[in-house]
């Protein structure tokens, strides 16, 4: 990766940040505590930004619908991202896989 991949990433990224804050403020609200737990225990293949932006994309329909976000989303906000990251090799799934082998070998 050289620095134009890195300058070039950056500016996507702060275009996607302001399309976010675009949004009205519980999208927002919604789309950042979404944010923080993908980033916590989300897919391997979270840097692609397919799943955020895709996440964007889905929000800002719900708005142009007239939609609240919990109305298109649902109340339960962390079924709806793990719903969201399913089928998709986690984080978590790697540290649970380093330790069940960790153990057998004592």
């Amino acid at each position: 990766m050289g620095i134009q991949d890195i300058i070039e990433g950056k500016k996507q990224w702060r275009v996607h940040m302001a399309r976010v804050k675009a949004l009205p403020p519980d999208y927002q609200i919604v789309y950042k505590e979404m944010q923080r737990y993908f980033f916590k225990v989300g897919p391997v293949d979270l840097s692609d930004g397919t799943l955020l932006s895709g996440l964007v994309d889905f929000f800002e329909e719900g708005v142009a619908a007239g939609k609240g976000v919990l109305e298109l989303i649902g109340i339960d906000v962390a079924a709806f991202s793990d719903d969201l990251i399913k089928d998709s090799r986690t984080y978590a799934d790697i540290y649970q896989q380093s330790i069940s082998g960790e153990s057998g070998k004592c």
